[in-house]
């Protein structure tokens, strides 16, 4: 069972509340700071950064092969490596909520398109 627990996937999720007038360029610092992560990390499977509609909240997604990669990558971030808080600051992010997720079954369409379901557990 140990082994078939590490071969789940992790995903972090990291929510920023701001003002509208900040998310272009918040959605640019973390399109960055995921490039540098994903370049400094051999975990790395996939990220994304999405904002809402109202400009009010922005997402950022980082998914990696195991709990490990993604808690290696996360202490890289709390060192001050990579100016997270800094982040926060320069665009006055009024709220920003942390959530860690282990992935048990995931869907994705193939080049050919068909539809591939993953369940784990």
């Amino acid at each position: 069972m140990a082994s078939f627990e590490r071969n789940r996937s992790f995903t972090q999720l990291i929510e920023f509340e701001i003002e509208p007038h900040q998310q272009q360029a918040l959605v640019s610092a973390l399109a960055e700071q995921s490039e540098r992560l994903a370049q400094g990390y051999g975990g790395f499977l996939s990220a994304s950064v999405q904002a809402s509609d109202d400009g009010r909240r922005v997402l950022n997604y980082l998914q990696w092969q195991s709990r490990e990669a993604g808690e290696a990558a996360f202490q890289r971030i709390e060192s001050g490596e990579l100016d997270f808080w800094q982040l926060i600051l320069a665009h006055q992010a009024k709220t920003v909520t942390f959530g860690s997720f282990q992935v048990l079954s995931s869907i994705a369409r193939s080049p050919d398109n068909a539809l591939h379901c993953h369940l784990l557990g």
